[in-house]
């Protein structure tokens, strides 16, 4: 699967340079990792999302968001947001924000 190439350059423009931040190749795409930990990444046009498991059902009350499922298991702790309403900058900052909030409740790897 190939990813979003633009997706993941505003991602990149939103997390900005940070010693703490990697990118690598996964789940079909690219997803960015704070201190070792996954937050957001991009697979095909759309965003997946670590919001952890106490995150997922305030996650999940909104319209774009949907249980990450690659298996037919959902991921608990992570939600798929449609690539169309991405489109709009406040939703992607929501999104960041989400993620790299849930991250820093992590320790480092």
């Amino acid at each position: 699967m190939t990813y979003d190439e633009g997706l993941a350059q505003r991602i990149r423009e939103r997390l900005g340079e940070r010693p703490d931040l990697t990118e690598k190749r996964m789940f079909g795409g690219l997803t960015f990792l704070l201190h070792g930990n996954m937050t957001v990444g991009v697979a095909g046009d759309e965003l997946i999302v670590r919001v952890g498991p106490e995150g997922t059902e305030q996650a999940l009350a909104r319209p774009e968001a949907r249980p990450m499922d690659f298996t037919g298991r959902p991921m608990r702790g992570w939600v798929t947001v449609s690539g169309p309403a991405l489109a709009e900058d406040a939703v992607l900052d929501h999104w960041i924000t989400t993620a790299t909030a849930f991250a820093a409740t992590l320790p480092p790897k």
